[in-house]
């Protein structure tokens, strides 16, 4: 069983910076994607970016590319998102999320990944 543990949400001014963490927690596996998806209310949940735990690729939504940084902590199994120049369209729910395996087609698919943490808030304010 895995579990996914968020935390780091909260509000800033637009142009201010966040950084969101994510624990997974009961396998341990490296042979994995983990990656941030966001849902802004009545929109679709959408893929942010993901990384190979063990291997460190990485891929970006376009809309935050240049701005957010998706790493990770082998050591830690933990997946951070470091959100710089946030914009109110950055507002959303922020979900990190597992996947069973690494071998993925869409890796900010939603349907890709198995394990999905609670969810934090993130407010960008113009």
């Amino acid at each position: 069983h895995v579990k996914l543990v968020e935390s780091g949400g909260g509000s800033v001014q637009a142009g201010g910076s966040l950084r969101l963490s994510c624990v997974v927690v009961g396998d341990t596996s490296t042979n994995r994607y983990l990656a941030w998806f966001r849902q802004a209310p009545g929109k679709e949940r959408e893929g942010v970016a993901s990384v190979h735990l063990a291997g460190g690729v990485t891929d970006y939504t376009d809309s935050v590319k240049g701005r957010f940084t998706i790493s990770r902590d082998i050591r830690e199994y933990t997946v951070y998102l470091q959100m710089d120049s946030l914009k109110p369209e950055d507002t959303a729910m922020y979900y990190c999320a597992a996947s069973r395996d690494e071998w993925l087609r869409n890796r900010l698919d939603q349907y890709e990944y198995a394990y999905w943490g609670q969810g934090t808030q993130v407010t960008a304010t113009s």
